[in-house]
């Protein structure tokens, strides 16, 4: 693992908080919020609290295809990831439409995954905008948190972006539980609750 500043003391935290320690593996979703949106709102101040939605603009003829993702003020208005763009016009008429910039995205991304992999030797991309860390070796779930808060907080400094965590026994367990706080939460499922 490299070293970064705060790091180390952060895990060594992590590993001496008392928690109970617990035989079952201890995965970690992290998803970025509204990926593409967020990163468009970081690099355009002006987007910021505003609909903005990253897909063809169907006011100018080309809009036939679906929307890549939005903003969580798009969002209020019932726009979604997959929906024809032209629907999301007629939902969101106000609503600013931006195409897809993934030479910018995936820069942005390759910075978030290598921050990332510093914390466990299993990680797994799944997505530009997601990945699994198996941190079982933290031992407690209690352990596993603070490395999730640690974790968003480094991607905020960095990249000024903002990510949610599920905390599971397993990857299915914990992609769900990364959806419950959108956006910027942490949902822990302990491996008791996960059974029932």
């Amino acid at each position: 693992m490299t070293e970064v500043s705060g790091t180390t003391e952060r895990f060594e935290r992590a590993e001496t908080t008392g928690a109970v320690e617990t035989d079952s593996r201890i995965i970690l979703h992290i998803d970025m919020d509204s990926f593409f949106a967020s990163v468009e709102m970081r690099e355009n101040f002006e987007l910021r609290g505003k609909p903005v939605i990253i897909g063809a603009d169907p006011r100018n003829g080309s809009g036939r295809g679906v929307v890549s993702t939005c903003s969580y003020e798009a969002r209020k208005y019932g726009v979604h990831s997959a929906m024809p763009v032209s629907k999301a016009y007629m939902l969101c008429p106000q609503g600013i439409f931006l195409p897809v910039n993934m030479p910018l995205y995936r820069e942005v991304s390759h910075n978030v995954m290598e921050i990332l992999r510093e914390y466990s030797d299993k990680f797994e991309q799944v997505s530009i905008d997601e990945a699994y860390l198996d941190v079982s070796h933290l031992g407690s779930f209690d352990s596993a948190e603070i490395v999730a808060e640690e974790i968003q907080r480094r991607i905020k400094s960095h990249e000024r972006l903002t990510c949610s965590v599920g905390i599971g026994k397993s990857k299915v367990v914990a992609k769900i539980a990364s959806d419950f706080k959108k956006p910027a939460g942490i949902t822990v499922v302990p491996a008791e609750k996960s059974e029932e």
